[in-house]
């Protein structure tokens, strides 16, 4: 085998890189954090673990937190029959949803969920085109959390009355406040959030515990606010159709109290594995995350039915109407009630704070996926991977989004839930394709059900709360049209994280070199690949370009696959067809792998390549649009555009000829 000083060129080759513009003190700030290209799997190797019980609080401070203003939505929108509703959502969630992501996790390991599982169904633009729209789905659910719950903590303050008067009638002002203050956190940087977040959910679902326990009591103690209840429900149904109709009908807006699961997903790489092997350690986050899941669903099931029960019983219908004094606090309204302003005091500065924390975990959901796949196709900046610059323009639209709906809760609660809604049904939908695909007729039969159950929740949301599906629209378009926008501006880049070279690529690279000290790369589309073909390419070269009639020549063919991807290592292997020396690779596009490698070539050789085409025949603007959606077009002025672009000194360039 011969070694690597044998060659001139060496097996892998960094891919040449614009000259870096001018950065100042500000920008290299912004810049200095970047996720992964992976996202949240980028993590897995440079984080160290936590327990899974400490990862599941990080999960609770968005999925627990809804208990704040749950109930209270529950009973405006079911009556008396709110906690009839809150059963049927317990029991999707136990049954349904509990098991769906239970999948997911053993599936999506790395945290992507269910568009990770997704990504792959669709080949070339239809697949991203996808993943597109389950993004603007993932923004709306995500960024509506962190101004949902931003405005419900300006609720619990507003409402208290301890706090300074001088805050009335302005919950816009404080909601932006907190927005600012969590996007504050995210610039200063956000590196120990589970640690942030284990007493916030642990002051928080004991003071619950309070809440829940005096309601009891005071049920039982009271049989006048039992029989008040029952009266509201016998009078209010028509049967047995009358008590379900009103449960269904408020089902759709229930689903808010399954957010956690995404959430929990998402957080995968954070959990501690143990093992001696890669995948003993990838069974054991498996199995941690699993727990996680469990534990978290269970302990926000008995929670849900216990809190829906108590305030449906306990406080007068009234006040959960807009303005009334429980609404969207159901719980801090008995809270202080029934413990006392002192213990309601403490609960509103409880719900305060997870509710502002619920915010930092979806920011951190959104600064993981976002990043993992847009500047990956080619469709975001690739300043898209740091974090500081995604979390002001988060930021920003989360203010925008909080002053068009005047920090309204019940105004928000539409999209979110369209948000929420559209995620599980992509995840049902990707569990029942995947246990089919594994022979698994009753799981998928029973993941099939729920992935009905769960279309008719957002179709029914959407007919309800069209502003939500237009909320989530926006953000689609906003996503594609910024994304294809970003496509183009990227067109001239290199796209390649580097070149490698096989050991035949580099013998034939050597030699040419051997003959002349020159490199003559005649670029080719390969059709039938045989003998007649190269030599009737050669002899055209020769006649309509400047190659000197004893120069070794080595043919470039670039197979394009998957125009849709951005960029890939290139492997450039070496094949010969009957003593024609052929240099081929596959990539996303034709011009940019071309350049890539000519760039790699002049800079592993110090020797300027020279590279000859033909003219291609048809409508230059054809060829624009052939390249953009196919990868190929009119090749050698695109080459030529990126080497500019790349190279400023035009003596360092590689050599493009065109001929023909």
């Amino acid at each position: 085998m011969a070694s690597d000083t044998e060659f001139a060129v060496p097996a892998s080759v960094p891919s040449a890189s614009k000259p870096p513009g001018p950065t100042g003190p500000v920008t290299r700030w912004l810049l200095a954090h970047r996720v992964q290209p992976e996202g949240p799997a980028g993590g897995e190797g440079r984080t160290e673990g936590h327990a899974w019980w400490k990862v599941m609080c990080l999960t609770g401070v968005d999925y627990f937190s809804t208990l704040s203003y749950l109930p209270g939505i529950a009973a405006l929108a079911a009556g008396a029959l709110s906690p009839l509703a809150t059963l049927l959502i317990v029991g999707l969630t136990l049954l349904g949803v509990l098991p769906m992501y239970r999948r997911v996790a053993a599936e999506s390991p790395s945290g992507q969920g269910s568009v990770a599982m997704l990504e792959h169904l669709l080949p070339f633009w239809r697949g991203k085109i996808f993943v597109l729209v389950l993004l603007g789905f993932v923004a709306t659910s995500w960024i509506i959390t962190i101004t949902l719950s931003a405005a419900d903590a300006s609720v619990h303050v507003l409402e208290n009355p301890f706090f300074p008067t001088f805050l009335a009638g302005h919950a816009v002002a404080l909601t932006v406040g907190l927005l600012l203050v969590l996007g504050g956190v995210f610039l200063l940087g956000f590196t120990e959030a589970v640690v942030v977040a284990i007493p916030l959910v642990g002051v928080f679902l004991a003071l619950n515990a309070v809440v829940v326990a005096v309601g009891i009591v005071d049920v039982l103690a009271d049989p006048g606010a039992l029989s008040d209840w029952t009266d509201r429900l016998s009078s209010g149904s028509g049967g047995l159709g009358g008590v379900i109709g009103p449960a269904l009908a408020a089902f759709p807006l229930l689903v808010l109290g399954l957010s956690g699961f995404e959430t929990g997903v998402s957080m995968m790489p954070l959990v501690a594995a143990r093992g001696r092997t890669p995948e003993e350690q990838l069974a054991s986050r498996i199995r941690n995350t699993r727990r996680l899941l469990t534990t978290a669903a269970l302990i926000m099931s008995v929670y849900l039915v216990m809190t829906s029960f108590i305030t449906t019983v306990l406080i007068p219908p009234a006040e959960f109407e807009a303005g009334g004094a429980a609404s969207g606090r159901a719980l801090a309204y008995l809270a202080h009630e029934r413990v006392g302003a002192g213990f309601g005091t403490a609960y509103d500065i409880s719900s305060v704070l997870i509710l502002w924390f619920a915010g930092a975990s979806a920011m951190a959901g959104l600064i993981n996926i976002v990043p993992r796949y847009l500047p990956g196709y080619g469709m975001a900046p690739e300043w898209g991977r740091a974090v500081r610059p995604v979390v002001l323009v988060f930021t920003t639209i989360s203010i925008a989004l909080t002053i068009a709906f005047g920090a309204d809760v019940n105004a928000q609660a539409g999209a979110y839930a369209t948000g929420i809604l559209a995620m599980m049904v992509s995840g049902a939908v990707a569990v029942t394709i995947s246990v089919a695909r594994r022979g698994r007729r009753a799981a998928a039969a029973g993941f099939g059900v729920l992935t009905l159950v769960l279309l008719y929740a957002l179709i029914d949301n959407v007919i309800e709360k069209p502003d939500g599906i237009t909320i989530s629209l926006l953000f689609i378009l906003g996503i594609v049209v910024i994304s294809l926008v970003s496509r183009v501006t990227r067109t001239t880049e290199l796209r390649a994280d580097r070149i490698e070279f096989d050991q035949t690529a580099r013998r034939f690279i050597t030699d040419s070199l051997a003959h002349d000290g020159q490199l003559h790369v005649v670029a080719n589309r390969r059709q039938a690949g045989d003998r007649a073909e190269y030599e009737e390419k050669e002899e055209a070269q020769r006649e309509v370009n400047p190659v000197p009639g004893r120069t070794d020549i080595l043919f470039l063919e670039v197979d394009v696959v998957d125009p849709s991807e951005f960029s890939d290592v290139l492997q450039v292997r070496g094949v010969e067809v009957d003593g024609h020396r052929i240099l081929r690779t596959h990539s996303p596009a034709a011009p940019n792998a071309i350049a890539a490698i000519l760039l790699a070539l002049r800079d592993a050789t110090g020797v300027r390549p020279h590279c000859h085409f033909e003219w291609a025949e048809g409508n230059p603007l054809g060829h624009l649009f052939r390249y953009l959606l196919l990868g190929r077009g009119d090749t050698p002025p695109v080459v030529r555009e990126i080497i500019r672009e790349v190279e400023p000194d035009p003596d360092r360039r590689p050599v493009i000829h065109v001929g023909g």
